[in-house]
């Protein structure tokens, strides 16, 4: 495999996983540690955003108290809570 490939095959391994939050909300807290405990347990490479909902009125009005609210590979996957095993199956899958 030439760098080339290399590199490219670590770009496609990076899943990102975006978490829709508010300030003040200890679900979303829980939530992001248990992310990025799965994905460091499994050596899975993430790009985390975390997305304050307050912050835009169109996101506020669609989520509302509905967070956290979370999409892996651009999918929607958790919503209040995350599941250890079902984020570890979703990783694997995406990586």
């Amino acid at each position: 495999m030439s760098e080339t490939d290399a590199s490219e095959t670590d770009a496609a391994e990076t899943v990102p996983v975006t978490v829709y939050t508010r300030e003040n909300c200890s679900l979303c807290e829980v939530a992001r540690e248990t992310i990025e405990e799965v994905a460091d347990g499994l050596d899975v490479a993430i790009d985390l955003d975390m997305v304050d909902v307050d912050e835009d009125p169109e996101l506020a009005e669609e989520y509302g108290e509905r967070v956290p609210y979370v999409l892996v590979d651009g999918h929607p996957a958790f919503k209040y809570e995350v599941d250890e095993r079902e984020l570890r199956l979703k990783l694997l899958a995406a990586a």
